[in-house]
């Protein structure tokens, strides 16, 4: 259990949250910009994922993009993970950073930037505090999606847990509590549709890793060809690290040997020709002088 627990928390969620996202705007990709851990300043400052619209004008029709401005910050909490009421202020605070960090006074405008956070719990204590301290609405748009009226940049919380599965299947099923066959069955056969698709196969990775007894169940015959590609490129993945770490290895020890007997036979050249004492190349190879005048009879 406690090792099954060290692996879940080592999961990498965010790169297949930032593939998620592309997939959910999939049919707009052209008209945005994606950024992965946008790199705030040179200090240890980043935003998780920046989406840039190309065009500001241009209305995104996604559900979960119908916020968006011109800037759009993500800050995604995998499902282990909890949105606290830190998280928001920090968030807030790069936007505002954001804001300042232009190369050109007010190059980017406040009023062009929008926040979204990502999470699958409900946060509670957050929204309470927004709603008592801050006295800022929260009111749900559709399933999953909840506008925070009142603040100086639209906000969004998107809780995935929630999404609508005909509209956000992917990041709705980014998550390490699949419980029903059913639900692993649909993402077999939706990821076979784009088993060729990289952003795809990203998430169906770690939507397996993270639910692996669930997915254990559909290792049998009854496995789709899809599916059984991913395992078997996984297997092959994990067997040419383990080749490469052998070779790595093997190569060092190989090296370690030939250098020792290039450094022996210098060192006996040396004694031969009179440089060096018997002593001088016992004490360099860490050997006995009666070793050393075993390997001169040799």
């Amino acid at each position: 259990m406690a090792e099954e627990t060290k692996e879940k928390k080592l999961l990498q969620w965010h790169p297949a949250f930032f593939a998620g996202l592309q997939i959910e705007f999939a049919e707009e990709a052209k008209l945005l910009t994606f950024e992965n851990e946008h790199q705030l300043s040179k200090k240890p400052l980043e935003i998780d994922v920046l989406i840039v619209k190309k065009n500001a004008q241009v209305q995104i029709k996604k559900n979960i993009g119908r916020i968006f401005r011109k800037y759009n910050i993500f800050e995604y909490k995998s499902p282990e993970d909890y949105l606290s009421i830190d998280d928001f202020y920090k968030v807030y605070g790069y936007a505002c950073f954001y804001k300042s960090d232009s190369p050109n006074v007010d190059l980017v405008k406040s009023n062009e930037i929008t926040i979204s956070f990502v999470c699958e719990k409900r946060p509670e204590k957050l929204l309470k505090h927004l709603r008592q301290e801050r006295q800022l609405d929260i009111m749900k748009v559709e399933e999953g999606i909840y506008y925070i009226e009142g603040a100086y940049f639209p906000i969004q919380l998107l809780l995935t847990s929630e999404l609508s599965k005909e509209s956000n299947f992917w990041l709705r099923n980014l998550t390490n509590r699949l419980k029903e066959r059913g639900e692993v069955n649909e993402l077999v056969t939706e990821y076979e549709k784009n088993r060729q698709n990289e952003l795809y196969r990203a998430m169906m990775n770690i939507i397996i890793r993270a639910n692996e007894k669930m997915f254990e169940e559909v290792k049998g015959e009854d496995m789709c060809e899809a599916l059984r590609e991913l395992f078997r490129d996984e297997i092959e993945e994990a067997t040419k690290k383990v080749r490469a770490e052998v070779t790595k290895e093997v190569t060092r020890e190989v090296t370690k040997e030939v250098t020792k007997e290039v450094t022996r036979a210098t060192l006996l050249g040396l004694l031969r020709d009179g440089l060096l004492s018997v002593t001088d190349v016992a004490v360099r190879l860490k050997i006995t002088e009666a070793e050393v005048e075993e390997l001169l009879a040799n």
